[in-house]
């Protein structure tokens, strides 16, 4: 009979790791000028989206449900330090958007709610696996994984885009 590890990979622990460190950025987003925020974004977000894509994780994760810990007066807060940081660079045309193939018109979106939608998706994964045992954050990587393939991966790519032509075209 196989025996089932109780562990987690190296990549896994890599990904709790770099989440932990992406919320603590942007928690700092009100000590630093724009060219530092950007520049440690464009630092943490493609080791991301590797360290995510790389996961081992398994589809068909268990009952568990990742609770929403972050508020929404915190989600505004974020969004809204973010917003002021970026200043008129905030808003961009966004290509990569569903309903980009029945509009006429560009269709903007910010890099502040971009950003602090994965803030809110870190921040709700590291609080749920903290203090999880090993099974839970498996199973937790896991959703956390299938929201990166329908969701959160293609919000990320779409603002590193925005801020790689940022940081180095102004």
């Amino acid at each position: 009979m196989e025996r089932k590890e109780n562990k987690l990979s190296a990549n896994s622990l890599t990904f709790i790791a770099l989440t932990n460190e992406y919320c603590h950025a942007v928690e700092q987003v009100l000590h630093m000028d724009r060219d530092q925020f950007v520049a440690q974004m464009l630092k943490l977000l493609p080791r991301i989206y590797i360290t995510a894509s790389d996961t081992d994780a398994m589809a068909g994760y268990g009952d568990f449900y990742m609770e929403q810990a972050l508020e929404e007066d915190a989600y505004d807060q974020i969004r809204d330090a973010i917003a002021a940081l970026m200043a008129e660079e905030d808003v961009y045309l966004e290509v990569m958007v569903e309903d980009m193939k029945y509009s006429d018109t560009p269709i903007a979106t910010a890099v502040s709610e971009n950003l602090a939608d994965l803030y809110q998706e870190f921040f709700n994964f590291v609080q749920a696996v903290k203090d999880a045992p090993t099974e839970v954050q498996q199973e937790l990587i896991e959703q956390c994984k299938e929201h990166f393939i329908d969701y959160w991966g293609q919000t990320l790519v779409n603002v590193l885009r925005a801020l790689h032509h940022l940081y180095y075209t102004t």
